[in-house]
């Protein structure tokens, strides 16, 4: 499965806001010297395989964060915040008001504009938001917590206040990945 290069551009340009440009510089040298894949130019139409994409946020946690993987989730709350910004690159995928259309239409086609591989299927139930990805053989658990958090930011920028629980996971045996979100009022 590979990821739409705005999932690094958008990291590239919080972790240069908040480090420094030259510090992220500095960190991308270092990660090329480790992996010749991160000599290539990623700009936001790239097509990153996912594992490389978790090589960096590994080694931003290991970097920046003392080797705190539960940043994971962090940075998919960053994610979500810069791509649905007013002046971000997906900010039209707010464009409609009602909760339900937002879940059946906008948050699947999120997931659709950055990955090529996996079917999401999302349903709002109650005052519960289902979110599902089945057909995905990447298994890591820390991801799957990057995605938890973008798309629980995703339904925060909407204007929604959510608790976050995931109920399945490929990493831990499951078939899927499976999140709800319990909106608070």
């Amino acid at each position: 499965m590979k990821i739409k290069g705005t999932f690094y551009v958008t990291t590239k340009t919080a972790m240069a806001e908040v480090f420094g440009q030259e510090r992220w510089d500095s960190f991308m040298i270092k990660l090329a010297e480790k992996d010749n894949y991160f000599k290539n130019v990623i700009m936001s139409i790239t097509l990153i395989p996912v594992e490389k994409l978790v090589v960096i946020f590994d080694e931003m946690c290991k970097e920046f964060f003392n080797g705190d993987y539960s940043q994971y989730m962090m940075f998919g709350k960053v994610g979500a915040k810069y791509a649905l910004a007013p002046d971000g690159p997906y900010k039209s995928y707010l464009l409609s008001k009602d909760l339900k259309q937002f879940v059946d239409f906008a948050l699947p086609k999120l997931w659709t504009t950055y990955f090529d591989g996996g079917v999401c299927t999302t349903w709002l139930e109650n005052n519960i938001i289902h979110f599902k990805v089945t057909g995905v053989d990447f298994k890591h658990y820390y991801f799957e917590q990057t995605l938890l958090g973008y798309f629980q930011k995703a339904i925060r920028v909407f204007g929604r206040k959510t608790v976050a629980k995931q109920i399945s996971s490929l990493s831990k045996g499951d078939n899927d990945i499976y999140f709800q979100y319990t909106l608070k009022d």
